[in-house]
């Protein structure tokens, strides 16, 4: 994204002194079990080592010394204090030790006073910190982590409609996106492990190069939940290789725009959708994951429609195409696991997908009988009579995966006969045969060639369990000259 892009960075603030050596309580007057150790805290006081800090009305507590206010709760950010009240033992200027609530046996081993609270009950538990309220928890993670982010803020005035202003910046698809607020962009970056300013990809068309903070902008603006990033990253990592060639598929009139299949414990633990309309809307993680990496492409690579992006028509898949692959019900290996990723790993591939087209065949109670319907249907990707020039991809739905699984076919025998049906004599298919212009130049008469290069047919397995529907997906062309298929394993 380039420096005009929506971000907020604000200045990091420097935690306030605590003291080197001694006792910090954090308590605060809405809490009855801060209320209540007013007592022990009146013994510890007379120690000498206590300090007091309040997160609200100081009232109860002002008489005891060395008591202040931290009514920005800047302090109990410092400390990570999430329960009040906490009592920290301090040594050398580090945290040594550390209870929360109230257990007599804790806070006197901490404190080494066997004597502390005789007349309280020997347990009660605190209250939650002020510092976790979600409201202050996010403003106080851009006054003290702010200064991580990079990208230039943009001010919104408050009578202009952030909606509106990120439409009229050409920051969206032609769909809302959610404000990029230093919050949101923050709690985004708490769910991977890598540094903001790590580089993911040089995207194109404009080889920006594109950092993790960069990506988990575009992520919020898709609406992503804050899970989703490390898939998102993966996807623009795969979209920006070589082999997969983003510029290409932008810059081709083809439909085409990447398509995302997720694979592994991930997929299953953000809870995309496998199942019934696996392709289609409704599902939170599938369209904000496919949209996020179609919004990295326009707005950190500049690849716009009526700009790079030249698609005579394009398809309703390029706002957003993204899908899990159903491995629980699956009869074979998956997609990801076919192509080199260990089973118990998570990976995403990337797929120049034009439109869905349907495949029905509610009759055959035979693989043989299917395999043929698959092919029949496979020979019509981008034209009848081209071979070896464009891939596709295969959705077997359950319904057709059944009839493969009991008669026991593997996926690989599904590929090797769907190879064979597919071979093609070139003499049915040269130019002008049948007052047909398009076809192979007669040059290639008296061959049998495949319709598709070694490779380039994808078998997946999704979709919900009525239905005797598949689905093929055709791609943009095929290998070194187009578009491949790239795998990449997720990582955090």
């Amino acid at each position: 994204m380039s420096d005009d892009a929506p971000a907020a960075v604000s200045a990091e603030t420097t935690p306030p002194d605590l003291p080197d050596d001694g006792l910090v309580v954090v308590v605060k007057r809405d809490c009855p079990t801060c209320l209540l150790v007013v007592p022990v805290l009146e013994q510890l006081a007379d120690d000498g080592e206590l300090t007091v800090l309040v997160q609200d009305d100081t009232e109860p507590f002002a008489h005891l010394p060395r008591c202040s206010a931290d009514d920005d709760l800047d302090v109990s950010w410092a400390l990570q204090v999430t329960t009040v009240p906490t009592l920290v033992r301090r040594q050398g200027g580090q945290e040594v030790a550390r209870t929360e609530g109230w257990l007599r046996e804790e806070w006197q081993g901490l404190t080494g006073r066997s004597d502390l609270g005789p007349q309280l009950p020997d347990f009660r538990p605190g209250c939650g910190s002020l510092s976790e309220e979600p409201a202050r928890w996010a403003r106080l993670q851009v006054r003290h982590e702010g200064g991580r982010l990079r990208s230039r803020r943009i001010q919104i005035s408050a009578l202009d409609d952030e909606m509106e202003s990120l439409f009229e910046r050409g920051f969206t698809d032609g769909l809302p996106v959610v404000p990029p607020t230093p919050e949101r962009v923050l709690r985004m970056l708490d769910a991977t492990s890598r540094s903001p300013d790590d580089l993911v990809a040089v995207v194109p068309p404009d080889l920006v190069e594109c950092t993790v903070e960069k990506v988990a902008i575009n992520a919020v603006m898709a609406g992503c939940k804050p899970e989703y990033l490390p898939v998102v990253l993966t996807a623009v990592e795969a979209a920006c290789t070589d082999e997969f060639n983003i510029h290409g598929v932008l810059a081709t009139t083809w439909f085409a725009g990447p398509l995302v299949v997720v694979n592994g414990p991930m997929a299953r633990a953000i809870g995309m959708n496998s199942g019934i309309n696996a392709l289609g809307q409704g599902n939170r993680a599938n369209a904000t994951i496919g949209r996020a990496l179609q919004l990295v492409i326009r707005n950190v690579g500049g690849g716009r429609p009526g700009g790079i992006d030249r698609a005579t028509l394009g398809n309703p898949g390029k706002y957003t195409f993204c899908f899990a692959e159903d491995e629980e019900g699956s009869p074979w290996e998956s997609l990801a696991t076919e192509r080199g990723v260990a089973e118990d790993r998570s990976a995403v591939t990337l797929f120049a997908a034009e439109g869905v087209r349907g495949l029905a065949d509610q009759d055959s109670r035979t693989p043989e009988s299917l395999a043929r319907t698959f092919a029949a249907c496979l020979r019509t990707v981008a034209h009848p009579r081209a071979l070896v020039a464009f891939d596709a991809m295969v959705v077997v739905s359950p319904e057709h995966g059944r009839v493969f699984a009991e008669a026991g076919w593997s996926k690989a025998r599904l590929h090797r006969e769907l190879a064979e049906l597919l071979m093609t004599d070139t003499d049915s298919v040269l130019k002008g045969l049948d007052g047909m212009a398009p076809g192979l130049d007669p040059s290639l008469a008296g061959l049998r060639l495949p319709k598709f290069r070694d490779g380039g047919l994808l078998i997946t397995y999704a979709g919900g369990g009525a239905g005797m529907f598949s689905a093929i997906i055709g791609s943009w062309a095929s290998g070194a000259i187009g578009s491949q298929p790239v795998t990449l394993e997720v990582r955090p």
